[in-house]
């Protein structure tokens, strides 16, 4: 067999592509065979290249606002863990509640929480103790929980099995749901975290309380933001909430339709309330009155908002106690679930209720009483109100509270902040300046 020629990549190029006019001296399938390996080291080559591009926009790129990561949190099970879960969810009579609050490490679920317990309900906690503020003080929320007797378990609300876990080990009569991605400015650099938390972990676990058995009643946490740009005031439960004016504000009010539907199709007690402004001691640092509080206490400049008119923005201010004693009657009230195993046997009850002081009170009359209780004048700067999600004003009408929940808050907003400034010295100041 003769031995065959090299063919350059040159002479390939000059093939006709019409078949049967050109007859080669080599055989075809080399041809071919070129033609491949050749196309083969092309297509190589550009890959190469375009995933190197990939990788180098990828690392380039800043990276982009995004849920909190669905990390695995505090290990859960085992004999040792249902013992304290069982401990934790101890009742001191029969007549008492076995309650199960989200969120407990936050502010108001930390006060809630050792309500319930210190009246002898069985108390279950779990929280996520995200990084949102200082993860600090809901370990130390967490501390004071433990040594009253209540097991925070480390978890979230998007956890399916974690939560019928808990279900499982105890058969909760309540559910006090309080856990949910707060404030109205950070839903417009982290919008995924409201979704996540406050419309597909509130689904889930609704999920989960269907399909108990039995089913226990819920009370859950809702917001005085979901009246929005409403103008009429002071703010009913009648009054339309379908101009939400942050994103909060909208997954709050889609929690409550989401709440209807649950009560209708599976037979869950649902209660929603309305909170207006809650302040007090072992707060959230990203409230007004706290970090003014910190501000004030380091000669920073503290910005106040003014409306078009120049007026200062106000806020129906509602002290923690207050608040605290509505949760446990909307508790205390609620019907029992009609449903069994995700299957409804009857109308259920479901509720909504408004929160508040009934006292609107403008921020600038905030500084002043905090300038007062400080004993330091505050640097002042006045902006009119950005379009971030705060609106001008909240104001409570209370009257239906009143008449289902005996709700009466009896806290005014002096009394209250000075009871918050000595906590918050005693806190982070130290014992040697608790008596400001």
């Amino acid at each position: 067999m003769s031995q065959l020629k090299t063919i350059s990549l040159s002479h390939l190029d000059n093939v006709p592509s019409s078949p049967g006019k050109f007859k080669s001296d080599k055989p075809l399938t080399y041809i071919h065979r070129l033609r491949f390996h050749s196309s083969v080291s092309k297509l190589t080559l550009w890959l190469a290249l375009f995933l190197a591009l990939l990788v180098f926009f990828f690392f380039l790129s800043p990276p982009s606002p995004s849920p909190p990561p669905r990390r695995s949190l505090g290990s859960w099970g085992g004999s040792r863990w249902e013992k304290r879960i069982r401990t934790s969810a101890r009742v001191r009579s029969r007549s008492s509640s076995t309650v199960l609050v989200t969120g407990a490490a936050g502010f108001v679920g930390t006060h809630v929480s050792l309500a319930l317990k210190r009246r002898g309900d069985g108390v279950i906690g779990l929280d996520n103790f995200n990084e949102y503020y200082d993860t600090k003080l809901k370990r130390a929320r967490q501390e004071m929980l433990d040594q009253a007797g209540v097991f925070v378990v480390e978890g979230d609300i998007n956890d399916r099995e974690l939560l019928n876990k808990l279900f499982d080990v105890v058969p909760f009569t309540h559910v006090m749901h309080l856990a949910a991605q707060a404030g109205v400015r950070y839903a417009m650099q982290n919008p995924a975290s409201y979704v996540h938390s406050n419309i597909a972990g509130f689904v889930n676990l609704l999920e989960v309380c269907k399909s108990a058995n039995p089913q226990p009643a819920i009370v859950w946490a809702s917001s005085s933001s979901v009246y929005g740009l409403n103008s009429k005031v002071p703010f009913s439960e009648k009054d339309r909430t379908d101009q939400p004016a942050s994103l909060y504000a909208a997954s709050k009010k889609a929690g409550e339709e989401i709440a209807h539907t649950y009560n209708h199709i599976y037979g869950l007690s649902i209660t929603g309330l309305r909170f207006f402004t809650v302040y007090g001691p072992w707060g959230r640092p990203d409230m007004a009155y706290f970090f003014f509080t910190e501000d004030i206490l380091k000669g920073k400049e503290i910005t106040i908002y003014e409306g078009s008119d120049h007026i200062s923005v106000a806020r129906d201010f509602t002290y923690i106690d207050d608040i605290v004693k509505g949760c446990v009657s909307a508790l205390d009230s609620a019907k029992k679930s009609t449903g069994s195993g995700g299957k409804k046997k009857g109308s259920a009850q479901f509720r909504i209720f408004n929160l508040g002081n009934t006292s609107p009170v403008p921020v600038t009359k905030l500084v002043n009483i905090l300038e007062k209780l400080l004993k330091v004048k505050a640097k002042k700067k006045f902006l009119p109100l950005p379009r971030n999600g705060d609106v001008k004003f909240t104001h409570a009408n209370i009257s239906l509270a009143q008449r289902d929940l005996g709700y009466k808050p009896t806290t005014d907003l002096e009394t209250g902040l000075k009871k918050f400034v000595k906590w918050y010295i005693r806190y982070y100041k130290g014992s040697k300046r608790s008596s400001w």
